[in-house]
């Protein structure tokens, strides 16, 4: 938690034009809304769609896929051209913005049988602050429609802003 006497100091700061105000964790969307993911299975591949919010970023090269059961995939992702980024935390890089089509080719062990593809990403708010790696799971069958993941479970090290907000 950002005690009374930081507050003060920043408010002064930024007052001054000394610095900004910091984001504070209410000022950000939670990951699984900032990078909502959802996907269904369609003619041998499984399409994941990232719906990402106004003011946030997707890294490509920080995406990572895998399946279970492990023979389902049958081959590599099809990743879509991004944007390319002066990033201040990771120098040149590729981003989606908007929304952002994966397809992976799978093959269902049974045609009844769901399969369970695990994401892990990373992205970033506009507002200068990075989220952690972000792994979602979702269970998809075949016929079924497109399917919304659950909330994400951050991979590793906390956030600054939790630092700051004293959470653990």
């Amino acid at each position: 938690m950002i005690g009374p006497r930081n507050r003060a100091f920043l408010l002064f700061a930024a007052v001054l034009g000394l610095a900004d105000l910091p984001a504070t964790a209410a000022d950000l969307l939670p990951a699984g809304q900032a990078f909502a993911l959802a996907g269904r299975l369609d003619q041998g591949r499984a399409v994941l769609r990232y719906r990402i919010a106004d003011g946030y970023y997707l890294y490509r090269d920080k995406l990572r896929f895998t399946v279970a059961p492990t023979a389902a995939l049958t081959g590599k992702p099809t990743l879509p051209k991004g944007r390319m980024k002066d990033d201040e935390f990771f120098g040149r890089v590729e981003i989606y913005r908007g929304e952002v089509v994966i397809r992976l080719p799978v093959r269902t062990p049974a045609p009844t049988e769901p399969i369970v593809v695990t994401a892990v990403s990373q992205g970033c708010a506009d507002a200068g602050v990075c989220y952690p790696p972000q792994q979602v799971s979702l269970t998809l069958r075949p016929g079924q429609p497109e399917t919304a993941a659950d909330s994400p479970a951050p991979q590793g090290r906390r956030s600054l802003l939790d630092a700051l907000d004293g959470k653990p």
